[in-house]
């Protein structure tokens, strides 16, 4: 169960895939440590007086973080719901601001940033206009962070796929996105530079990179709440992925003890402005 960029939607469709369930999403999904936002902070400089543009919010998980460290937070977010649920989120912090929009789309009013932070959401920008559009809003000296959260496996592990791949092949065949999650020393080997998105070419300089294991632990059920709020998930029609999803939960509380893992290695890359 990757997510594969081959596999994901069409850019244009970010709003619609993850706007249907932001709550669901808010809850489910993994954040990030605090040994990375403590790291982010002491690689950029940044403090209660640096401005910070957060492209693609989602519901605010990294902007809480981002927001607890002082500096002005100017977030946008392309889901009406996604964003009105981060606005909730934020709503006690006086420092954050959410705007719904686009990054490609987005009015920056003649502004500009001392960091600008992507959480899980930078594939969805089309690299043609973004990597550009950032390197402007940015100031001279700034700096371009990427935060992701990579699905991995550890050898001698249960992983969930592997006990239910019988299931994904029988109620959803095909499926390019289906497959056995990377291990976890593979992608620490494999994954510098600005991993899989496209490469800036010459906008920013080298890129820092660190990573973070974590763990999530669910019963049956909340693994299904899990699948239901990833786009491999969500861009299935109803009647595949609602079977799918109930299917494995079931074998999750009949085959793995109703409690399983999943492991992620969550990656800071930080790269500076070129001039």
């Amino acid at each position: 169960m990757t997510d594969d960029p081959k596999t994901r939607p069409n850019r244009h469709d970010l709003g619609r895939v993850f706007n249907e369930v932001p709550e669901l999403y808010d809850r489910v999904r993994p954040g990030y440590p605090d040994e990375l936002f403590a790291d982010l902070g002491a690689i950029t400089g940044m403090d209660e007086r640096s401005s910070v543009l957060e492209v693609g919010c989602g519901t605010g998980q990294a902007t809480r973080s981002l927001a607890a460290l002082g500096c002005s937070v100017t977030a946008i977010e392309p889901g009406a719901d996604m964003a009105a649920l981060a606005r909730r989120r934020m709503a006690s912090f006086r420092n954050v601001e959410v705007e719904t929009s686009t990054f490609e789309e987005w009015d920056d009013c003649g502004r500009h940033f001392d960091v600008l932070v992507a959480a899980s959401s930078w594939h969805w920008v089309d690299p043609s206009i973004g990597w550009q559009r950032a390197h402007d809003v940015l100031r001279p000296g700034g700096w371009m962070a990427l935060l992701g959260n990579v699905v991995v496996r550890r050898l001698g592990e249960p992983e969930v796929y592997a006990e239910t791949a019988d299931l994904h092949e029988r109620l959803c065949p095909g499926n390019p996105g289906w497959g056995h999650p990377p291990l976890e020393d593979d992608v620490r080997i494999t994954g510098e530079g600005w991993g899989t998105v496209d490469d800036p070419g010459g906008l920013f300089g080298p890129t820092i990179v660190r990573w973070y294991p974590t763990v999530q632990w669910f019963n049956g059920d909340g693994f299904a709440d899990l699948l239901r709020s990833t786009s491999l998930y969500r861009r299935l029609d109803r009647d595949v992925r609602e079977p799918l999803a109930d299917a494995v939960a079931e074998r999750i509380r009949t085959r793995m003890g109703d409690r399983v893992s999943r492991r992620y290695l969550s990656v800071l890359r930080v790269g500076q402005r070129a001039e």
